[in-house]
């Protein structure tokens, strides 16, 4: 998957001990913002397989290396290099990726998530869905997929999907990042610890359980900012279309409702269509793995969308922020440019049950 593959195909990106009764996983590309390539997600799926048969290990936590961030996601310039060549390394990450988080959200044992700092894309797919995702004031959790484009993934439609109101909705289109009360308010997190107790709560859960140590390092994340907001968000993005939702925010007389709009605007067409599509299908299918099943379909049809390529040249490869999206405007994506991306796939879907 990863084109620069020197350090990506070596364990040291992938760090793995066992500290007391707990088994820690620390994410090691710190100059890549701890960016998850498929050498990544296979150490990490051995790991936590390994330690769900350890009758020594009693639970299990997951950090990132550096102060910057958990993970900033997956390795974009290789899907980037993948989608433009016509190839198939993305998908098989994708796959592999997909059954992590899935193996993470039924994991048996305490899964404690520090999700300090950055926290995006493939990042919350490894923290988000366990069992203890803990916060601190860094945080900085969103799911920006739309912005190069492409839709969330790694179970993100799921949460997104079960997050109060239409708050989620928002969140998908947007693409904007939250803080710790947000993200606890949207249920992407359950704690909020100060960045500064990290060291000690780690420390101490090699010698006690999860349960019995994080109440003395917990605190109150404040006041959640999109709670103020839930009167426009619940109307605007109640609308049935991307184009009404955004006729809305535009309409509804609150500066944050019309800055939502044009963020929305500045966004992929396609994506946020599709977007809003797999977020209200992912209400309806319910539980996580189906709807990674459906996230696998729309990922690997998105290879061969135009948008993908063009939202990372524009953001990540030249760095111009000036993406030439195709089609360029909402009115021109028709529903059955939508639904291209439900298709199914030839041999069928990844398998997530079985990961």
């Amino acid at each position: 998957m990863e084109a620069d593959t020197a350090a990506a195909d070596t364990a040291d990106t992938v760090l793995c001990a066992v500290e007391g009764r707990t088994g820690v996983i620390t994410l090691n590309r710190p100059r890549a913002l701890n960016a998850l390539t498929h050498p990544m997600v296979l150490r990490i799926a051995e790991a936590l397989t390994g330690w769900e048969r350890d009758p020594g290990v009693e639970q299990v936590l997951i950090r990132g290396a550096g102060d910057r961030g958990l993970c900033a996601g997956g390795d974009i310039r290789a899907i980037h290099d993948d989608a433009k060549a016509g190839t198939r390394a993305s998908a098989a990450f994708w796959r592999d990726e997909y059954r992590l988080n899935a193996h993470i959200a039924r994991y048996p044992k305490p899964y404690v998530a520090l999700m300090d700092g950055i926290v995006m894309g493939g990042g919350v797919g490894v923290s988000a869905h366990g069992s203890v995702r803990v916060v601190t004031e860094r945080s900085r959790v969103a799911m920006p997929e739309t912005g190069i484009g492409f839709v969330p993934d790694v179970g993100g439609t799921h949460l997104l999907a079960r997050a109060p109101g239409l708050l989620g909705t928002h969140l998908a289109l947007t693409g904007s990042a939250v803080g710790a009360a947000d993200a606890l308010l949207c249920g992407l997190a359950d704690h909020f610890v100060p960045a500064d107790r990290l060291p000690a709560l780690t420390a101490e859960l090699a010698g006690a359980p999860v349960r019995e140590v994080l109440g003395r390092y917990a605190a109150d994340a404040g006041p959640a900012a999109l709670a103020e907001g839930r009167g426009w968000i619940d109307h605007c993005y109640a609308a049935g279309t991307v184009e009404e939702i955004v006729d809305r925010l535009l309409g509804y007389g609150d500066p944050e409702a019309k800055e939502a709009a044009e963020t929305i605007l500045a966004k992929s067409p396609t994506a946020l269509k599709v977007t809003l599509e797999a977020v209200h299908r992912a209400a309806a299918l319910g539980a996580l793995e189906p709807v990674l099943e459906q996230e696998f379909r729309v990922s690997c049809n998105a290879l061969t969308s135009p948008d993908l390529v063009e939202g990372i040249r524009a953001q990540v490869v030249d760095k111009d922020r000036s993406p030439r999206w195709s089609p360029a405007t909402l009115g021109e994506v028709t529903e059955q440019d939508v639904a291209r991306f439900f298709a199914p796939l030839t041999g069928g879907g990844p398998g997530i049950a079985a990961g």
